[in-house]
């Protein structure tokens, strides 16, 4: 009988052994847990409203909304460095000193880029690569803050920038700085920025001869910074595209590519202008790993 319920006893400890050994984690999921991780922040920089559809090829009524938000993203890596993407549409040295709103035409901006960096602890000296999808004023209102970096830009749109003629919807006074600065030139072709497949330049012409786009391979799933691929979510399904496109056939061919790597990766598409895109996201200080 003793012998029977210490049997049973051991049995009974034995098994409890084992199924706490299944519940507890190993030290290779420990390590994977405790690694660190991509990280990307959101940041607002400010709002265009007022903007006419037609300039869009659209009527009112066909659309939801023309009004835009303006966004950059900071993109930390936990071991080579940090990229910023984007940088606002005004300079911060324009913005009140006082913390108000800034005006100029149809474009207001409350808070400053270097502001929302250094509430999460970073300033524009942490960032090691810059790049920009285009070079449009909206996307370069900071970019002469980033001289120190290495920028990453498509040689076309680099040309057009120091071509020495103004385009439309270009402030070349906003990126001045970039003439000297230690350039990554990309000749229409994609580029991983840290070397491991983590975050990715996608070539994506047409609105500008160089436009570009980020893909992000986040732990959570990967996303896709579509720059100004497209304005407003109906040119996805109308397939048509801004009065000042650069090149409307080629858009159609970038359009096409990035729909296909969508499919592919199964990346969520973050629109860079739309306000619905962005109203479901979280800014800094959060962040998404």
């Amino acid at each position: 009988m003793n012998m029977t319920r210490t049997l049973l006893c051991y049995s009974l400890s034995l098994a409890t052994l084992m199924v706490g050994a299944l519940l507890l984690p190993s030290a290779a999921d420990a390590q994977t847990a405790s690694k660190p991780k991509l990280r990307m922040y959101l940041f607002d920089n400010g709002q265009i409203n007022g903007l006419d559809p037609a300039e869009f090829n659209f009527k009112k009524e066909e659309i939801k909304s023309s009004d835009f938000i303006v966004v950059s993203e900071l993109i930390v890596h936990p071991t080579k460095g940090i990229l910023l993407w984007e940088s606002g549409s005004v300079p911060d040295a324009k913005l009140p000193a006082d913390g108000s709103a800034y005006h100029e035409g149809v474009t207001t901006v409350t808070k400053s880029l270097a502001s929302q960096m250094q509430a999460i602890g970073y300033n524009y000296q942490d960032v090691k690569y810059f790049a920009m999808s285009h070079l449009h004023s909206d996307h370069s209102g900071n970019a002469n803050a980033l001289v120190h970096a290495k920028w990453i830009v498509q040689k076309a749109d680099r040309d057009m920038m120091f071509a020495g003629k103004q385009q439309r919807v270009m402030d070349a006074s906003l990126f001045s700085g970039l003439k000297n600065a230690d350039t990554i030139l990309l000749n229409n072709e994609d580029y991983d920025v840290f070397g491991d497949g983590s975050v990715r330049i996608i070539s994506a012409p047409g609105h500008t001869p160089g436009h570009q786009v980020l893909l992000v391979n986040l732990a959570s799933g990967p996303v896709l910074l579509a720059g100004d691929l497209y304005h407003l979510p109906e040119e996805i399904t109308t397939g048509r595209t801004p009065t000042f496109e650069f090149d409307p056939a080629t858009s159609a061919v970038s359009r096409a590519r990035i729909q296909d790597l969508l499919k592919k990766t199964g990346a969520k598409l973050w629109i860079g202008h739309d306000k619905a895109t962005h109203a479901a996201l979280n800014f800094a200080p959060k962040f998404y790993e």
